[in-house]
């Protein structure tokens, strides 16, 4: 079986090792010595600039906290082609997702959209940088400074990706990444948040730890949002591996580009300025039908895309109609191909190979 992504697993010992200094001592949560060590190493890894960072259990709880702060319940302007959390969490804070639709090359909120969309209501602009794709940073930007806007940037993907010779991090008022164990840099289950502001930055920190300030003292409202030891051990285990991860991948992504005779289907580019880090593989079909055709074919081998992002999030149940044309079409066309570190060169031919069958003159 090929599956779309494999979890990185380092040598078990490289894990044990780390589990065993939590163990020696005996201190497994509440921010202690490898939680603080990960977020060094990782700030180190970024050459972060001016953003501060902190990790987290997870990487919606970023945007959760990230929105519950600038969000105010107001209308917040964002994207429908993104994974579920992102209009889930808007939602969960008792905010007001407002969709714009994407631009069809690179997929990220189409930024010359979003102004006709601000009222009074509006708080905050929550836009995704798609498979590491960067949004029009600098057009946003500007445009929340015009109307007075917050800036949430949600990078799940984006570990590792520079744009315009910075970390992608450094943008924005808030910028939120995902350490799920599907992802490039992994902690099993993690996530991070980063911002430039100092004050932001306390409060958001606050809030990840009950709001506390000192084990006597409270700064304000807070959840529990504190990555463990344990995670962190998989982390500092995971991340010497990253340059071998980022090469691998780049490798099959362009042996990809090479096998794939691209009949029927394009992909989605990356901004100019954007030093990418290899996270997904998707391709978008002419149609439904093809993309269908395709995948029975893969599976009919036991290889297994999946089609991320689909549905496009302004169908989710619990929101009211609202058509999002080129959101609504790519999500119907966009399949996303096996990759990670670990896959084979045979593995690479044989999908290339099928897609190609599949889609030949012989076949139409």
């Amino acid at each position: 079986m090929i599956p779309v992504t494999k979890s990185f697993l380092p040598l078990l010992e490289e894990y044990t090792a780390q589990v065993q200094r939590a163990f020696h001592n005996q201190w497994l949560t509440n921010r202690g010595e490898l939680v603080l060590e990960l977020e060094k190493k990782i700030a180190d890894y970024l050459s972060l600039e001016e953003s501060k960072m902190f990790i987290t259990n997870n990487g919606t709880i970023p945007l959760q906290i990230a929105l519950k702060l600038l969000g105010q319940q107001g209308e917040i302007i964002t994207t429908p082609f993104s994974y579920v959390a992102t209009t889930a969490s808007i939602v969960w804070e008792n905010c007001t997702p407002v969709f714009v639709d994407i631009d069809p090359k690179h997929l990220t909120i189409d930024e010359s959209l979003i102004e006709e969309k601000i009222t009074p209501k509006t708080t905050a602009i929550l836009a995704t940088h798609v498979f590491g794709h960067p949004c029009n940073i600098n057009y946003i930007d500007a445009l929340a400074k015009k109307y007075g806007l917050k800036v949430i940037y949600d990078a799940a993907h984006c570990f590792g990706v520079q744009y315009q010779g910075r970390s992608i991090f450094e943008y924005g008022d808030v910028s939120t990444c995902s350490f799920h164990a599907t992802k490039l840099f992994h902690t099993g289950e993690g996530g991070a948040i980063f911002t430039k502001q100092q004050g932001l930055y306390d409060q958001l920190y606050y809030s990840h730890n009950f709001g506390h300030n000192g084990p006597l003292h409270f700064h304000g409202l807070g959840i529990n949002g504190k990555i463990s030891e344990l995670q962190a051990a998989m982390g500092l285990a995971v991340l010497p591996y990253l340059p071998t991860i980022i090469a691998q991948r780049k490798k099959w992504v362009a042996t990809y580009n090479e096998l794939l005779q691209f009949r029927h289907f394009e992909q989605p580019t990356p901004r100019e300025n954007t030093d990418w880090n290899y996270a997904y593989y998707p391709i978008v079909f002419e149609s439904e039908a093809i993309l269908l055709q395709v995948m029975a074919a893969l599976e009919k081998n036991a290889i297994y895309p999946r089609r991320y992002f689909y549905p496009s999030l302004n169908q989710l149940p619990y929101l009211p109609d609202c058509a999002m044309p080129v959101s609504d079409s790519i999500a119907t066309r966009i399949l996303c191909l096996p990759l990670y570190a670990e896959l084979q060169q045979n593995e690479v031919e044989q999908i290339a190979d099928i897609i190609n069958k599949c889609l030949s003159p012989a076949n139409e």
